[in-house]
């Protein structure tokens, strides 16, 4: 599957297709198999993947039968796929490609297209009760998008993948917006007045439900995810299992607070603000955009320290001018590139960061660069990990 079909997470853009057809056609080989379960469809700039985990958590602890489908994936393909947790088996992935290689080939499907063919079908053979389906990219033309879900979600609006979504928050939100179905309630995490508008004439087109999560007035539980971005998130996954129990989901209360404060292991969640040891305090974290940068800087920067170690690489096609500022220039930094075809060459990265007076050291891999790290570390330093979700996957 790596090596022979393209794949955004490797390739970049060129990997990209802006058309759902060989998804519709795919699935009709199949046999429809996203038409045999239930759903949610998470979309979203930032938080779309911890909010797919706290959900499946949530109603894994209710009883039901739960698939997950995200991506990317930090260190195995299979983490993409889960039913109540479980990776998918390695026999069944070899099996499917094996079975339908001929078709993949002679039709020239994606990395992406090939995989959700193989969660929905996983998903449907399984005999999930529900299944979480995180979007990949945008949401009108992601190939997810062929579910017609329980409730539509989508936690946030930012600058990223601009290539692709547009270059204003207005024209990101309406490609996200894409995923709202006809009388399918959706539910709206953070918006501001610029993308607000934007869903509200959306969902009524489609005579759907909105529903924003600022307004969710009901009990607040804590969740095992620390990042304090994740509070916004549990937000929108309450407002999310209200409007399924208005549906005749049967959660209660134990169930959702069971379910938040167990999120990592009921799911198998990775890298986000992930504490990796105590002395040196060693966090890492796979936001990699300015809208998810600012959150954890913020949080980074509210620790105590001595010194502050930060190892940074970052994918090619990232507009560094909007998230090297939010870095605090005192920190000392390890500058490594992430070990894809999309990663930034780690000198380039350097001379970027130096002019907003970022200075550090450049190292051959991220693991080198990890490693100076906590050899200069004191164990009242604290060193982190980030700028991309490869960095983060190469260290786990």
């Amino acid at each position: 599957m790596f090596a022979q079909l393209p794949m955004y997470q490797r390739q970049g853009a060129s990997a990209y297709k802006i058309d759902l057809t060989n998804t519709i056609k795919l699935a009709s080989y199949l046999g429809d198999p996203e038409n045999k379960f239930k759903s949610i469809h998470v979309a979203g700039t930032n938080g779309k993947g911890s909010t797919s985990h706290m959900l499946a958590s949530i109603l894994q602890e209710s009883g039901y039968k739960v698939g997950l489908y995200t991506s990317p994936h930090l260190k195995d393909f299979r983490e993409r796929i889960r039913v109540n947790g479980k990776v998918i088996s390695k026999d069944y992935v070899v099996n499917f490609i094996a079975e339908h290689r001929s078709y993949f080939e002679a039709n020239q499907l994606s990395f992406f297209e090939m995989t959700v063919g193989l969660a929905f079908q996983y998903f449907a053979e399984s005999e999930v009760d529900i299944a979480i389906v995180e979007v990949g990219l945008g949401g009108r033309l992601d190939s997810t998008n062929i579910i017609t879900p329980e409730v539509s979600v989508i936690t946030n609006i930012g600058l990223d993948h601009t290539q692709f979504l547009g270059n204003t928050l207005s024209e990101i939100a309406s490609e996200k917006a894409g995923i709202i179905k006809n009388n399918i309630p959706v539910v709206i995490g953070r918006t501001i007045a610029e993308t607000e508008n934007v869903f509200r004439e959306k969902a009524l087109s489609f005579h759907s439900d909105i529903f924003f999560a600022i307004n969710y007035q009901d009990v607040i539980f804590d969740t095992d995810l620390k990042g304090d971005y994740q509070k916004e998130n549990v937000k929108t996954v309450l407002q999310t299992i209200s409007v399924l129990k208005q549906k005749g989901w049967n959660v209660n209360n134990r169930d959702i607070q069971k379910g938040l404060s167990e999120v990592v292991s009921n799911t198998g969640l990775l890298g986000r603000w992930q504490i990796l040891q105590e002395s040196p305090k060693v966090i890492c974290d796979t936001a990699h955009n300015e809208d998810g940068l600012q959150f954890v800087m913020k949080q980074l920067l509210g620790e105590k320290f001595d010194k502050l170690h930060i190892i940074l690489g970052v994918v090619n096609d990232k507009e560094l001018k909007n998230i090297l500022p939010l870095f605090p220039s005192y920190a000392i930094y390890y500058f490594a590139k992430p070990d894809i075809a999309r990663g930034l060459d780690e000198e380039i990265l350097k001379k970027e960061a130096l002019i907003f007076n970022l200075k550090g050291e450049c190292y051959s891999s991220v693991e080198l660069a990890y490693k100076a790290a906590l050899q200069e570390a004191s164990g009242n330093d604290l060193v982190f990990v980030g700028g991309s979700t490869f960095v983060v996957a190469e260290i786990i």
